[in-house]
């Protein structure tokens, strides 16, 4: 009982905090016999790319996401955007017609945003194709910045940054996301540096267009998947914080928590179907950072969780040293303050000591009920929108 609980408790502190000061450690290593990949000058000759924006009725919001995409820094004679609305039945197809500049690809049916992407691919035309959402926003160089990479013959794939627009007396939801994704984006940026990304967030990537490879049509997250199937062949995904889309965070904790149990649902699935980049004998660091990165967190660790705290409690019920009940002690805490989160988010009050356990054990809950949903098949692939602040 005492090994299997250290065990469990090893693996949990790997996976949220470990991983991370062993990529540390290995990028010092590394940077005394290399020096890091930069790329801070544009290639001689921009290459042409295609902007996929897909986009599920978002009425509300999609003149200033076609405002902002006109807007961007780069030439106009090299940039395809296309917008795809299928199974929009609000007012978002019609805002887009006739739009100089711009192609529509719109039908009524609606089978999920891998199926559209499917279907708007063959209209590329662009040597990188770049992939972002409608409720996201970018900064004007953001296709500058992530095309630079692409000077690397080995990079296939470039991932940029997420942002969550937090405000200052922001709730849990806000807070929370928005410390989450500022960890994810250093875990990326080291990441990248030992030698490639695990994957990519919708909100803002790109890739070699001659590289799509098309993933299944049910797929759930298949911004994930269309990268990591290019690094199964053997490409690098790169990482460009200096390209970032800037979303808000989810309305409420109810909503996030909907957004992280679809996004679980479709970790386990590509788990499932990732198999060369689980293979070490094909490329073995990849496979290193991709059960430590994603693995992990997707599959054992929650329910590891859980086991730690019960082992703990018989440890302790038997006699156990001042350390287990030391231990013990410390995750009950741990555990009543994610509690008194959620009790005074009901109540609409901010505590922020309080936003970090609570969004942790949200995150941690989603995954365990993500796994549940997608084994009994209870998953769609088309997008459940989430509404946003």
């Amino acid at each position: 009982m005492i090994i299997a609980f250290w065990i469990c408790l090893f693996i949990i502190i790997y996976t949220f905090v470990g991983y991370g000061l062993v990529l540390f450690i290995l990028i010092k290593i590394k940077r005394i016999f290399t020096r890091p990949r930069v790329f801070n000058a544009l290639p001689d000759e921009l290459p042409k790319v295609s902007l996929l924006i897909a986009a599920y009725n978002e009425e509300a919001i999609i003149t200033n996401k076609l405002n902002d995409t006109l807007e961007l820094n780069y030439p106009k004679d090299k940039i395809q955007i296309i917008f795809i609305t299928d199974g929009s039945t609000d007012g978002t197809a019609e805002k887009l017609r006739n739009i100089e500049g711009i192609t529509l690809l719109h039908q009524d049916g609606r089978a999920g945003k891998m199926a559209a992407i499917k279907r708007a691919m063959p209209y590329i035309n662009g040597a990188i194709t770049i992939f972002t959402d409608a409720n996201t926003f970018l900064n004007k160089d953001a296709i500058l910045e992530l095309v630079k990479h692409y000077q690397n013959d080995k990079v296939g794939a470039v991932a940029g940054e997420k942002r969550i627009l937090v405000e200052e007396k922001a709730d849990a939801s806000s807070a929370g996301e928005g410390f989450y994704w500022k960890y994810e984006s250093a875990l990326k940026k080291w990441d990248y540096e030992l030698y490639s990304n695990v994957g990519a967030a919708g909100e803002l990537f790109s890739i070699r267009t001659i590289l799509y490879q098309p993933v299944e049509s049910d797929t759930i997250i298949d911004d994930h998947m269309i990268a990591m199937r290019i690094a199964e062949k053997g490409y690098i995904i790169a990482y460009e914080p200096n390209a970032y889309a800037m979303e808000t965070a989810s309305a409420n904790t109810k909503e996030e928590l909907k957004r992280k149990v679809r996004i679980a649902a479709g970790g386990i699935q590509s788990i499932l179907r990732l198999a060369k980049a689980a293979n070490p004998f094909y490329y073995p660091v990849l496979t290193f950072q991709y059960f430590s990165h994603r693995v992990l967190r997707w599959t054992v660790t929650p329910f590891l969780l859980i086991a730690t705290l019960v082992l703990n409690g018989f440890i302790v019920a038997n006699g156990g040293a001042m350390l287990y009940k030391i231990l013990f002690a410390a995750q009950i805490m741990f555990y009543f303050l994610s509690l008194l989160g959620l009790f005074f988010e009901s109540r609409n009050m901010r505590i922020k000591v309080l936003f970090i356990p609570y969004y942790f054990c949200l995150m941690n809950y989603a995954v365990i009920a993500g796994i549940i949903r997608y084994l009994k098949k209870n998953q769609s692939a088309a997008w459940e929108k989430s509404k946003r602040k």
